[in-house]
């Protein structure tokens, strides 16, 4: 079987949520289906670190997708043509884009969908894009891969798609998460937040992550913790009004840093000497930095929204991600009783272990078999 597959998140060094999907699910697929041709469409230079094994064919078409006009030209128009060029029998789209002008069976990934709940948080091109196009392909795709069954539902519910042709398969958490030994939690202390026992905030400035809220409660739990700090883990996409105006009005801005993007020993480092993730994403397919902290033995405080509870069960403290005197209540619960604390490390550690990349690609694997079966 030829599998044309869309890798253009497959960058090197900018690897986020859906591209760690796709690099850690196709790696295991191809390495394990070496009887299978992988044609991979890359939209830029690719690095070898994605080139899986010899089964593997690297093409890469222009132009580079940085933007919806560029989508349209890329999916609707370059990939029909690759794909008759390369004789395609199935396209497996890990970031659920697809193309209505093939006739070629196509699997799409959709994570959720964010965009048609909260559409003023994209700006208004990809806005536009998002909700012309994701209904679409929702109905044209052969099969759909989703990462929970709050995404599955929710596809059903706005799209209308048929229960059937939708398979849920959850995310992983990488082998590299894992508790930090007490010499390592005073050596990220000291590295993040000077010495001092902190907060971790794992997510890109979007206005879905809630950051802005997050500091307003930091401000609070601050007032009463003169040595607590706030670590903030991604890349600054939109720093949007709310956040100006959060920080400009936080009184404790000596106690928060942002750390931009860090690769994964540094993520697991900041995250096993953290007293807490503070996860208040109010729009989330899976949200694997929940996974990652329960991995590293950290308890978890999470906004009581969308996927969350299905993924973190008992072993995270909730709040409403709209209300701050509630999300302080929840930091300050977890910061100030050990016993929970106890009992909230031990069922993130047992429940994380069901979060693993073995089991997601066997079940995107899965997925495309039933498709093409």
């Amino acid at each position: 079987m030829r599998i044309a597959v869309n890798v253009r998140l497959l960058q090197q060094g900018k690897l986020e949520g859906i591209g760690w999907f796709a690099h850690e699910t196709l790696s295991r697929i191809c390495t394990a289906h070496p009887e299978h041709t992988f044609i991979f469409f890359f939209d830029r230079p690719w690095h070898e670190r994605f080139i899986y094994g010899a089964n593997v064919l690297p093409v890469r078409i222009a132009p580079p997708t940085r933007h919806p006009l560029l989508y349209w030209i890329w999916f609707q128009w370059r990939l029909p043509a690759m794909f008759r060029k390369h004789k395609a029998d199935v396209f497996l789209s890990p970031d659920g884009f697809l193309s209505t002008r093939t006739n070629v069976p196509q699997l799409a990934v959709i994570h959720d969908l964010n965009f048609e709940h909260y559409p003023n948080d994209l700006p208004r091109t990809y806005r536009w894009y998002y909700r012309t196009w994701f209904p679409r392909f929702a109905r044209l795709a052969a099969r759909i891969v989703t990462v929970s069954e709050f995404s599955k539902q929710d596809l059903i519910a706005t799209y209308g798609v048929r229960a059937a042709p939708v398979d849920v398969v959850y995310n992983g958490v990488g082998d590299i998460f894992r508790p930090s030994s007490t010499e390592e939690r005073l050596a990220a202390q000291q590295e993040f937040a000077g010495g001092h026992p902190y907060l971790v905030c794992v997510g890109s400035l979007h206005p879905r992550k809630n950051i802005a809220r997050l500091l307003a409660a930091f401000d609070q739990v601050a007032k009463a913790r003169p040595d607590i700090r706030l670590v903030v883990v991604g890349e600054a996409f939109w720093w949007d009004a709310a956040m100006k105006q959060a920080w400009k009005g936080l009184i404790h801005k000596n106690r928060v840093s942002f750390t931009g993007r860090l690769d994964q020993p540094r993520l697991r480092s900041a995250l096993g000497g953290a007293e807490a993730l503070a996860f208040l994403s109010y729009f989330e397919g899976f949200g694997i930095p929940v996974a990652e902290a329960m991995r590293c033995g950290i308890p978890v405080v999470a906004a009581r929204a969308t996927s969350l509870p299905e993924v973190a069960g008992d072993a995270a403290v909730y709040c409403d991600p709209f209300d701050i005197e509630d999300i302080t209540r929840a930091l300050e619960r977890v910061l100030s009783v050990p016993d929970l604390r106890a009992r909230m490390i031990k069922a993130g550690l047992e429940r994380s272990a069901h979060f693993t990349w073995d089991r997601t690609a066997d079940g995107l694997w899965a997925s495309l078999q039933h498709l093409v079966g």
